[in-house]
């Protein structure tokens, strides 16, 4: 067992190293308080073939692996943070459930605009009444005619503020064997954004609206039945998840670590005390031991979808460490790391949230129990 990178996998990630030290680190501070979407950064990565890197070629992806997509947002969030959102929303989640199960005409229609970062796809799951349990989705689909109408609201739903596409979990039917998913543009008649709420993190967003809104039958993207499907590809958000909540974790370390090495404080650099020794030696194996589960549940995926157990496993341990060592981080910067002039401050705001989204810390635990004891999933 080899739990070193290949030369490829090392070579594509200093590759991506080079190119966020150079084109993004100058702007990371100012990039991370401001709750536009980095249109620049998006272009940019898509200029390097940094959007749809597990996508098909044929698709107009890089045709790599999951592990790639993974390396690719620990280097950019080494160099900026807040870009390593751009190589989620261009590799994880919605954009790779499209890449998998969409119709060629799917697509030609929407892929283009999403590789080459001029456009973003959001996924519309949690709703006022179903948070944690996506099953008690409302948004309803009804057949009209050849089509269909959409009636719903969908809620804390990441990158609805500007997303130009949605993709939007909807009940066809009854149960959880009715609920599928379809591709509605915000722009379409009937669709509304409400007012703008801002998270802890200062990310953006919007409620969603659907009100009696036209969706033609080939823009069902998952029929009945498709739930599982659709939780099976949103296993690759949560990969993603993890990875920015390790990587986040792992730049406060270093900026903390830098701190230390250069801070004097009672006539000794801060690294010289052995309290703060044992700190960062805390801090140094919650990274590595959520790292493995990490590259774990990556490696194991391969080109298709990784496994839940394993990816729950991953999220947990990555949510976890991220925020304790970005807190142990600040802490150890004092004054300095609780100022908005630094990043550290940053990150251990955007490494709560994702405690929360993309599956609780308290629902992955759900899922790992119901794996060590075979039983159904629980309520």
């Amino acid at each position: 067992m080899d739990f070193n990178l290949t030369s490829e996998q090392a070579q594509f990630r200093d590759s991506v190293a080079r190119f966020a030290q150079k084109e993004l680190a100058a702007g990371a501070l100012e990039r991370a308080h401001n709750a536009d979407y980095p249109w620049d950064v998006a272009r940019k990565m898509a200029a390097q073939g940094l959007l749809g890197i597990t996508l098909k070629e044929a698709d107009g992806g890089q045709g790599g692996t999951l592990m790639d997509a993974v390396l690719a947002i620990e280097a950019v969030a080494a160099a900026c943070p807040r870009s390593a959102d751009v190589v989620q929303a261009g590799n994880f989640g919605p954009i790779r459930v499209l890449g998998e199960y969409a119709s060629t005409q799917q697509k030609d229609k929407f892929l283009k605009r999403l590789l080459s970062g001029e456009a973003v796809i959001a996924v519309g799951m949690s709703e006022p009444d179903a948070g944690s349990a996506v099953t008690e989705l409302r948004t309803a689909a009804v057949r009209d005619g050849a089509g269909w109408r959409v009636n719903g609201t969908k809620v804390f739903t990441t990158h609805s503020a500007y997303a130009e596409l949605i993709l939007a979990y909807v009940r066809f039917g009854p149960g959880t064997d009715g609920i599928g998913s379809m591709l509605i543009g915000t722009r379409a008649e009937g669709v509304a954004r409400g007012r703008r709420a801002r998270f802890m993190s200062g990310e953006e967003w919007a409620e969603l609206h659907f009100r009696d809104v036209a969706v033609a039958d080939d823009m069902v993207l998952l029929r009945e039945g498709g739930f599982k499907k659709q939780i099976a590809g949103f296993n690759v958000e949560r990969i993603g998840n993890a990875a920015r909540s390790l990587a986040l974790g792992r730049y406060a370390y270093e900026a903390a670590r830098a701190w230390a090495l250069q801070r004097r404080q009672f006539g000794r650099l801060l690294a010289e005390f052995q309290g703060l020794q044992w700190k960062f030696a805390d801090m140094k194996i919650k990274l590595d031991a959520a790292q493995l589960l990490l590259y774990r549940a990556a490696v194991n995926a391969e080109r298709g979808f990784p496994s839940p157990e394993e990816t729950a496993i991953a999220k947990a341990a990555c949510n976890q460490a991220g925020f304790d060592v970005a807190n142990d981080a600040l802490q150890a910067m004092g004054a300095t790391g609780y100022s908005s002039d630094t990043l550290v401050e940053y990150c251990l705001r955007r490494c709560r949230g994702w405690m929360i989204a993309g599956g609780s810390i308290e629902i992955l635990k759900n899922r790992i129990a119901e794996s060590i004891f075979d039983l159904k999933r629980s309520r």
